[in-house]
C-alpha cells in the first residue's frame, strides 16, 4: 500500500513559479510510475504530467508543456512538479498518484486517472491574475 503526501501548494501571482513535492511511504516506491493530476471546482480530475518508474520517460498535458516539469528522486522517495509561468487557469487542487502496477514499461506509463491506484490528499494551487 503506497501512501502519498503532497506539499508545496499556495497562492501565487501569474507568471510566478511553484514546486510541488510528493513523498511516498512504500519502500518499493521506485517501482511505480507516478503522475500529477489536477481538479478545478466543478470539473473533472485532469492529467497534468507523468514519469515512468525509472525516470526515463516523461509525459505532459498540452496545456502545461514547456511550463511544467516532472522529476523524481527514487533514493528519497520523492516526485516533483516544477511549475513555471503559472496562469490563473492553472488554479486547482493538485494530486499526486502512483501507478496501479509495478514496473510498468516506460512507454506504457498511464496518462489517465484509471491507471493509478494510489492517491494523495491533494494540495491547493491558486494563481491570481
Amino acid at each position: 500500500q503506497v501512501q502519498l503526501v503532497e506539499s508545496g501548494g499556495g497562492l501565487v501571482q501569474a507568471e510566478d513559479s511553484l514546486r510541488l513535492s510528493c513523498a511516498g511511504s512504500e519502500r518499493t516506491f521506485s517501482w511505480y510510475a507516478m503522475g500529477w493530476f489536477r481538479q478545478a471546482p466543478g470539473k473533472e480530475r485532469d492529467f497534468v504530467a507523468a514519469i515512468s518508474w525509472n525516470g526515463s520517460s516523461t509525459y505532459y498535458a498540452d496545456s502545461v508543456k514547456g511550463r511544467f516539469s516532472i522529476s523524481r528522486d527514487n533514493v528519497k522517495n520523492l516526485v516533483y512538479l516544477q511549475m513555471n509561468s503559472l496562469k490563473p487557469e492553472d488554479t486547482a487542487v493538485y494530486y499526486c498518484a502512483a501507478d496501479s502496477l509495478k514496473l510498468r514499461p516506460p512507454d506504457k506509463t498511464p496518462l489517465r486517472v484509471s491507471g493509478y491506484g494510489f492517491w494523495g490528499q491533494g494540495t491547493q494551487v491558486t494563481v491570481s491574475s
